[in-house]
Protein backbone atom coordinates (compact mmCIF):
# COMPACT_ATOMS: atom_id res chain seq x y z
CA UNK A 1 0.00 0.00 0.00
CA UNK A 2 1.35 3.60 -1.08
CA UNK A 3 1.91 6.01 1.59
CA UNK A 4 2.59 10.00 1.29
CA UNK A 5 5.74 9.24 1.43
CA UNK A 6 6.15 7.19 -1.45
CA UNK A 7 3.87 8.88 -3.22
CA UNK A 8 6.34 12.25 -2.94
CA UNK A 9 9.18 9.96 -4.17
CA UNK A 10 7.39 8.65 -6.70
CA UNK A 11 6.27 11.88 -8.64
CA UNK A 12 9.73 13.90 -7.09
CA UNK A 13 7.95 16.38 -4.34
CA UNK A 14 7.39 17.16 -1.23
CA UNK A 15 5.23 15.15 1.10
CA UNK A 16 3.58 18.07 2.01
CA UNK A 17 2.41 18.83 -1.72
CA UNK A 18 1.11 16.12 -1.89
CA UNK A 19 -0.34 16.40 1.45
CA UNK A 20 -2.20 19.90 0.44
CA UNK A 21 -2.84 18.08 -3.14
CA UNK A 22 -5.18 15.47 -1.44
CA UNK A 23 -6.94 17.66 0.85
CA UNK A 24 -7.60 20.84 -1.29
CA UNK A 25 -6.22 23.14 1.32
CA UNK A 26 -3.03 25.29 0.75
CA UNK A 27 -1.59 26.78 -2.12
CA UNK A 28 -0.76 24.18 -5.20
CA UNK A 29 -1.25 24.64 -9.11
CA UNK A 30 -4.13 22.67 -10.54
CA UNK A 31 -1.48 20.92 -12.81
CA UNK A 32 0.15 19.51 -9.20
CA UNK A 33 -3.39 18.55 -8.08
CA UNK A 34 -4.23 16.98 -10.67
CA UNK A 35 -1.22 15.01 -11.21
CA UNK A 36 -0.71 14.17 -7.45
CA UNK A 37 -4.62 12.52 -6.92
CA UNK A 38 -4.63 10.66 -10.85
CA UNK A 39 -1.47 9.23 -9.41
CA UNK A 40 -3.39 8.08 -6.18
CA UNK A 41 -6.37 7.13 -7.77
CA UNK A 42 -4.27 5.10 -9.90
CA UNK A 43 -2.60 3.40 -7.12
CA UNK A 44 -5.50 3.02 -5.03
CA UNK A 45 -3.65 5.14 -2.54
CA UNK A 46 -5.96 5.68 0.91
CA UNK A 47 -4.95 7.41 3.76
CA UNK A 48 -4.04 6.61 6.93
CA UNK A 49 -7.27 7.88 9.19
CA UNK A 50 -5.00 7.17 12.58
CA UNK A 51 -2.16 8.82 11.52
CA UNK A 52 -4.07 12.04 10.29
CA UNK A 53 -6.16 11.62 13.58
CA UNK A 54 -2.93 11.65 15.87
CA UNK A 55 -1.73 14.52 13.86
CA UNK A 56 -5.28 16.99 14.54
CA UNK A 57 -6.06 15.45 18.08
CA UNK A 58 -8.78 13.24 15.97
CA UNK A 59 -10.45 10.40 16.68
CA UNK A 60 -12.35 10.26 13.41
CA UNK A 61 -15.20 8.49 15.43
CA UNK A 62 -18.66 9.70 16.54
CA UNK A 63 -20.46 7.73 19.69
CA UNK A 64 -24.11 7.12 19.73
CA UNK A 65 -25.61 6.16 23.14
CA UNK A 66 -28.98 4.76 23.54
CA UNK A 67 -30.34 3.56 26.41
CA UNK A 68 -30.75 0.21 27.26
CA UNK A 69 -33.55 -1.67 26.75
CA UNK A 70 -34.20 0.37 23.33
CA UNK A 71 -33.73 -1.92 20.90
CA UNK A 72 -35.67 -4.68 22.27
CA UNK A 73 -39.10 -2.78 22.91
CA UNK A 74 -39.88 0.71 22.77
CA UNK A 75 -38.99 3.18 20.30
CA UNK A 76 -37.21 0.70 18.13
CA UNK A 77 -38.52 1.82 14.51
CA UNK A 78 -37.24 5.41 15.60
CA UNK A 79 -34.00 4.54 17.16
CA UNK A 80 -33.25 2.76 13.47
CA UNK A 81 -34.39 4.73 11.09
CA UNK A 82 -32.21 7.62 13.30
CA UNK A 83 -29.17 5.37 12.86
CA UNK A 84 -29.37 4.97 9.15
CA UNK A 85 -29.37 9.00 8.88
CA UNK A 86 -26.67 9.21 11.55
CA UNK A 87 -24.37 6.72 9.70
CA UNK A 88 -25.16 8.48 6.28
CA UNK A 89 -23.79 11.46 6.89
CA UNK A 90 -20.63 10.56 8.92
CA UNK A 91 -19.68 8.37 6.55
CA UNK A 92 -19.38 10.69 3.67
CA UNK A 93 -17.52 13.38 5.98
CA UNK A 94 -15.00 10.02 6.96
CA UNK A 95 -16.02 9.24 10.36
CA UNK A 96 -16.99 6.07 11.69
CA UNK A 97 -19.98 5.74 14.85
CA UNK A 98 -19.33 3.69 17.84
CA UNK A 99 -22.64 2.53 19.31
CA UNK A 100 -22.97 2.10 22.77
CA UNK A 101 -25.87 0.50 25.08
CA UNK A 102 -26.00 2.59 28.07
CA UNK A 103 -26.40 1.01 31.55
CA UNK A 104 -27.16 2.93 35.02
CA UNK A 105 -24.23 4.89 36.29
CA UNK A 106 -22.67 5.61 32.84
CA UNK A 107 -19.87 3.10 33.13
CA UNK A 108 -20.04 3.13 28.82
CA UNK A 109 -19.74 7.21 28.89
CA UNK A 110 -17.14 7.68 31.43
CA UNK A 111 -14.86 4.91 30.06
CA UNK A 112 -15.04 6.38 26.06
CA UNK A 113 -14.43 9.72 27.65
CA UNK A 114 -11.47 9.02 29.88
CA UNK A 115 -10.05 7.43 27.01
CA UNK A 116 -10.30 9.82 24.11
CA UNK A 117 -12.31 7.20 21.79
CA UNK A 118 -14.60 9.28 20.16
CA UNK A 119 -14.58 13.28 18.99
CA UNK A 120 -18.17 14.19 19.64
CA UNK A 121 -20.99 12.42 21.57
CA UNK A 122 -24.68 12.04 20.28
CA UNK A 123 -27.17 11.37 23.00
CA UNK A 124 -30.28 9.24 21.78
CA UNK A 125 -32.89 10.78 24.46
CA UNK A 126 -32.85 12.67 27.23
CA UNK A 127 -34.61 12.78 30.50
CA UNK A 128 -35.24 15.55 32.98
CA UNK A 129 -31.74 16.32 35.22
CA UNK A 130 -30.17 14.15 32.73
CA UNK A 131 -26.67 12.97 34.66
CA UNK A 132 -25.30 12.25 30.97
CA UNK A 133 -25.80 15.81 30.13
CA UNK A 134 -24.15 17.21 33.55
CA UNK A 135 -21.29 14.71 32.70
CA UNK A 136 -20.74 15.97 28.85
CA UNK A 137 -20.95 19.35 30.07
CA UNK A 138 -18.29 19.14 33.01
CA UNK A 139 -16.07 17.23 30.74
CA UNK A 140 -16.47 20.41 28.08
CA UNK A 141 -17.13 17.44 25.07
CA UNK A 142 -18.89 18.39 21.88
CA UNK A 143 -22.54 16.77 22.08
CA UNK A 144 -25.64 16.76 20.65
CA UNK A 145 -29.39 15.42 21.62
CA UNK A 146 -31.41 13.72 19.33
CA UNK A 147 -35.20 15.29 20.67
CA UNK A 148 -36.63 18.03 22.79
CA UNK A 149 -34.56 19.37 25.30
CA UNK A 150 -35.30 22.58 27.80
CA UNK A 151 -31.98 23.98 27.89
CA UNK A 152 -30.68 26.69 25.82
CA UNK A 153 -26.75 25.85 25.95
CA UNK A 154 -27.72 22.21 24.20
CA UNK A 155 -27.59 21.67 20.60
CA UNK A 156 -30.62 19.40 19.92
CA UNK A 157 -32.41 18.65 17.22
CA UNK A 158 -36.18 17.15 17.47
CA UNK A 159 -39.05 16.34 14.40
CA UNK A 160 -41.72 18.68 15.54
CA UNK A 161 -43.97 16.33 17.99
CA UNK A 162 -45.62 18.78 19.53
CA UNK A 163 -47.00 20.08 16.70
CA UNK A 164 -48.16 16.81 14.88
CA UNK A 165 -49.39 15.63 18.35
CA UNK A 166 -51.70 18.17 18.15
CA UNK A 167 -52.45 17.70 14.72
CA UNK A 168 -53.57 14.52 15.29
CA UNK A 169 -55.62 15.31 18.32
CA UNK A 170 -57.33 17.59 16.06
CA UNK A 171 -58.24 15.00 13.95
CA UNK A 172 -59.77 12.55 16.48
CA UNK A 173 -61.48 16.02 17.80
CA UNK A 174 -63.38 16.96 14.17
CA UNK A 175 -64.41 13.25 13.87
CA UNK A 176 -66.71 13.93 16.62
CA UNK A 177 -64.39 12.18 19.53
CA UNK A 178 -64.61 14.84 22.34
CA UNK A 179 -64.04 11.92 25.00
CA UNK A 180 -60.42 11.31 24.83
CA UNK A 181 -57.64 8.79 26.80
CA UNK A 182 -53.87 9.75 26.01
CA UNK A 183 -51.66 6.73 27.53
CA UNK A 184 -47.98 7.26 27.62
CA UNK A 185 -44.50 5.92 28.60
CA UNK A 186 -41.80 7.91 31.21
CA UNK A 187 -42.82 11.02 32.24
CA UNK A 188 -39.57 12.20 32.49
CA UNK A 189 -38.32 11.68 28.85
CA UNK A 190 -38.66 15.25 27.48
CA UNK A 191 -40.35 13.58 24.01
CA UNK A 192 -42.81 12.79 25.76
CA UNK A 193 -43.74 15.80 27.53
CA UNK A 194 -44.05 17.28 23.81
CA UNK A 195 -46.08 15.14 22.92
CA UNK A 196 -48.41 15.41 26.34
CA UNK A 197 -48.06 18.95 25.30
CA UNK A 198 -49.62 18.88 21.93
CA UNK A 199 -52.85 16.52 23.26
CA UNK A 200 -52.96 18.94 25.59
CA UNK A 201 -53.42 22.15 23.25
CA UNK A 202 -55.26 20.62 20.86
CA UNK A 203 -57.86 19.57 23.64
CA UNK A 204 -58.13 23.33 24.87
CA UNK A 205 -58.93 24.98 22.18
CA UNK A 206 -61.76 22.51 20.88
CA UNK A 207 -63.24 23.33 24.39
CA UNK A 208 -63.03 20.39 26.12
CA UNK A 209 -63.30 19.92 29.86
CA UNK A 210 -60.95 18.61 31.22
CA UNK A 211 -62.54 15.96 33.31
CA UNK A 212 -63.57 14.54 29.34
CA UNK A 213 -59.77 14.07 28.79
CA UNK A 214 -57.84 11.22 30.71
CA UNK A 215 -54.24 11.26 30.86
CA UNK A 216 -52.19 8.11 31.84
CA UNK A 217 -48.31 8.11 32.20
CA UNK A 218 -45.83 5.43 32.87
CA UNK A 219 -47.07 2.56 30.76
CA UNK A 220 -43.81 0.69 30.00
CA UNK A 221 -44.64 -2.76 30.32
CA UNK A 222 -47.57 -5.31 28.87
CA UNK A 223 -48.59 -5.76 33.08
CA UNK A 224 -49.36 -1.72 33.09
CA UNK A 225 -51.18 -1.15 29.87
CA UNK A 226 -53.33 -3.99 30.99
CA UNK A 227 -53.91 -2.67 33.88
CA UNK A 228 -55.06 0.57 32.04
CA UNK A 229 -56.85 -1.34 29.63
CA UNK A 230 -58.64 -2.93 33.21
CA UNK A 231 -59.92 0.84 34.25
CA UNK A 232 -61.07 2.12 31.28
CA UNK A 233 -64.71 3.14 31.33
CA UNK A 234 -65.48 2.12 27.86
CA UNK A 235 -68.96 3.54 27.75
CA UNK A 236 -67.93 6.57 28.38
CA UNK A 237 -64.89 7.24 26.05
CA UNK A 238 -64.56 7.83 22.52
CA UNK A 239 -60.70 7.45 21.67
CA UNK A 240 -57.45 6.64 22.74
CA UNK A 241 -54.20 8.18 21.42
CA UNK A 242 -50.73 6.06 22.40
CA UNK A 243 -47.68 7.96 22.18
CA UNK A 244 -45.47 5.99 20.40
CA UNK A 245 -45.43 2.62 19.03
CA UNK A 246 -44.39 0.11 21.56
CA UNK A 247 -47.28 1.28 23.59
CA UNK A 248 -50.33 1.07 21.03
CA UNK A 249 -49.23 -2.56 20.21
CA UNK A 250 -49.62 -3.33 23.81
CA UNK A 251 -52.95 -1.83 24.36
CA UNK A 252 -54.09 -3.50 20.93
CA UNK A 253 -53.25 -6.62 22.84
CA UNK A 254 -54.62 -5.27 25.67
CA UNK A 255 -57.97 -4.88 24.09
CA UNK A 256 -57.93 -7.87 22.17
CA UNK A 257 -57.78 -10.02 25.28
CA UNK A 258 -61.23 -7.73 26.86
CA UNK A 259 -63.02 -8.44 23.09
CA UNK A 260 -63.32 -4.72 22.89
CA UNK A 261 -63.21 -3.82 19.27
CA UNK A 262 -61.10 -1.51 17.14
CA UNK A 263 -62.81 0.62 15.73
CA UNK A 264 -66.67 -0.43 16.24
CA UNK A 265 -66.05 -0.08 20.04
CA UNK A 266 -63.05 2.36 20.64
CA UNK A 267 -60.85 4.52 18.00
CA UNK A 268 -56.76 4.27 18.29
CA UNK A 269 -54.08 6.14 17.21
CA UNK A 270 -50.62 6.54 17.57
CA UNK A 271 -48.09 9.23 17.87
CA UNK A 272 -45.87 7.11 16.19
CA UNK A 273 -45.68 4.84 13.40
CA UNK A 274 -44.50 1.40 12.37
CA UNK A 275 -45.13 -1.38 9.90
CA UNK A 276 -46.48 -3.20 12.71
CA UNK A 277 -49.21 -0.91 12.98
CA UNK A 278 -49.85 -0.55 9.17
CA UNK A 279 -50.03 -4.35 8.82
CA UNK A 280 -52.00 -4.81 11.60
CA UNK A 281 -55.83 -5.93 11.79
CA UNK A 282 -57.09 -2.98 11.87
CA UNK A 283 -54.19 -1.18 10.47
CA UNK A 284 -53.73 2.09 13.33
CA UNK A 285 -54.11 5.50 12.20
CA UNK A 286 -49.97 6.76 13.19
CA UNK A 287 -47.85 10.10 12.68
CA UNK A 288 -45.29 9.42 10.15
CA UNK A 289 -41.96 11.45 10.72
CA UNK A 290 -38.49 12.13 8.72
CA UNK A 291 -36.65 10.18 10.87
CA UNK A 292 -33.90 9.35 9.06
CA UNK A 293 -33.67 12.99 7.81
CA UNK A 294 -33.92 13.84 11.50
CA UNK A 295 -30.87 11.80 11.74
CA UNK A 296 -28.97 12.96 9.11
CA UNK A 297 -29.47 16.81 10.72
CA UNK A 298 -28.23 15.47 13.83
CA UNK A 299 -24.88 14.33 12.65
CA UNK A 300 -24.63 17.19 10.35
CA UNK A 301 -24.65 19.48 14.11
CA UNK A 302 -22.34 17.26 15.41
CA UNK A 303 -19.66 17.19 12.61
CA UNK A 304 -20.46 21.74 12.51
CA UNK A 305 -19.77 21.50 16.33
CA UNK A 306 -16.28 19.69 15.57
CA UNK A 307 -15.31 22.28 12.46
CA UNK A 308 -15.87 19.96 10.02
CA UNK A 309 -17.27 21.92 6.62
CA UNK A 310 -20.96 20.77 6.44
CA UNK A 311 -23.41 22.85 5.03
CA UNK A 312 -26.60 20.41 3.75
CA UNK A 313 -29.49 20.46 6.12
CA UNK A 314 -32.42 17.77 5.32
CA UNK A 315 -36.25 18.59 5.37
CA UNK A 316 -38.07 17.39 8.44
CA UNK A 317 -41.90 16.94 8.77
CA UNK A 318 -44.43 14.78 8.87
CA UNK A 319 -47.68 12.93 7.74
CA UNK A 320 -50.42 11.55 9.49
CA UNK A 321 -51.87 8.37 7.76
CA UNK A 322 -55.21 7.83 8.58
CA UNK A 323 -56.41 3.95 8.74
CA UNK A 324 -59.02 1.78 9.52
CA UNK A 325 -58.38 2.28 13.34
CA UNK A 326 -59.80 5.75 13.12
CA UNK A 327 -63.04 5.07 11.28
Amino acid sequence: MYTLEDIARELGVSKTTVSRALSGKGRISKTTVERVRAFAREHDYRPNMLAQGLAVNKTYNLALFIPMGTLSNDEYSFFKECMVGINDVAADAGYDILMSIERKGMPHLQRLVSNRKADGIILSRTEMNSEEIQFLKKNRIPFVVIGPINDDEIVSVDNPNEEACEELTELFIMKGNRRLVLIGGNEKHYVNESRKTGFVKACRRNGIPANDVKIHMGVDSLSKARQVTEQLPYTSIDGILCMDEYICGMILGSLREKRIKVPEQIKLASMYDSRELEYNIPPVTAIRFRTKNLGRNVCVQMLKMLGEPVTEEYALGYQIILRESTK
